[in-house]
C-alpha cells in the first residue's frame, strides 16, 4: 500500500520544498512529511503534480522507461492551423533529436482558474487553445514544440499523467489516494497494475515556511 497525492500546481511555484532564493515551493501548499515529486513541471508551468512516499512507486511514474502519457492544455499565440498539429501529429525535429508522435488537437478556451499575472491581450491579441498528450518528458518539451512549428506557448497546465487527472483541484488544492500495488517476485514492474482506492482532498496550507 502506498500513499499518491495530486496536487494542482499553481503557476510560479517550484516543484521542491526548498529554495534558496525565496520563491515559492511545494512547501507553501502541502504540509505532508517525507514526500517527494514524482517528476517535475516547469516553474512557469501548473497542473498535475504526483507526489509520494514510496520511492518504488516515483520511479515507476516519472520514469521514461515507463511512458507515462501526459497530457497538457496549451494556450498558443496565434491561431494555430492544420498544417502545425499534423506536425505535432507526426513528430517534429528538436535539437536534442526528434520527438514520438503526439496527439494534438484544437479545443475551446476550457474552464480554468484565472492566472496571476494573466496573459496581457494587448502584446498577445490573438490566442488559442489545443490539448497534446505525449510519451516523452523532456526539458520544456511542449513549448519546445510548440515554438518550433510557429506558435509559442503562452500558458500551459497539466491536467493528467497516466491514469490520473487534475479534475476537481483548484490552483494549490491537493487530494490523497491509497494505491494498492502487488509486487510479484516474477512479475517485472513494467507489468504491474496500480489500483486507486477512495481520495481525500486537501486545501492549501496555511503554514508557510520562510525561505
Amino acid at each position: 500500500m502506498s500513499n499518491l497525492y495530486l496536487l494542482h500546481k499553481p503557476f510560479k511555484v517550484l516543484s521542491q520544498f526548498s529554495d534558496r532564493e525565496g520563491r515559492q515551493t511545494l512547501a507553501h501548499y502541502v504540509d505532508v512529511k517525507d514526500i517527494y515529486p514524482a517528476g517535475r513541471l516547469d516553474y512557469d508551468s501548473e497542473g498535475l503534480l504526483l507526489l509520494s512516499d514510496d520511492g518504488e512507486l516515483i520511479h515507476r511514474i516519472s520514469h521514461p522507461r515507463h511512458k507515462q502519457p501526459k497530457t497538457y492544455w496549451a494556450q498558443v499565440e496565434g491561431q494555430i492551423d492544420d498544417t502545425a498539429l499534423e506536425a505535432l501529429r507526426q513528430g517534429i525535429a528538436l535539437k536534442d533529436g526528434p520527438t514520438q508522435p503526439a496527439k494534438a488537437h484544437r479545443i475551446d478556451p476550457p474552464t480554468t482558474a484565472p492566472r496571476h499575472p494573466p496573459i496581457d491581450p494587448q502584446r498577445h491579441p490573438s490566442t488559442s487553445w489545443l490539448e497534446l498528450t505525449i510519451s516523452e518528458g523532456r526539458n520544456r518539451q511542449v513549448r519546445r514544440m510548440t515554438a518550433h512549428v510557429g506558435y509559442p506557448t503562452l500558458r500551459l497546465i497539466r491536467v493528467a499523467i497516466g491514469p490520473w487527472r487534475l479534475d476537481g483541484l483548484a490552483p494549490g488544492e491537493w487530494r490523497k489516494e491509497t494505491l494498492h500495488a502487488p509486487r510479484p517476485t516474477n512479475t517485472p514492474p513494467r507489468q504491474q497494475r496500480i489500483a486507486p482506492q477512495k481520495d481525500q482532498r486537501r486545501r492549501p496550507t496555511t503554514k508557510r515556511r520562510k525561505p
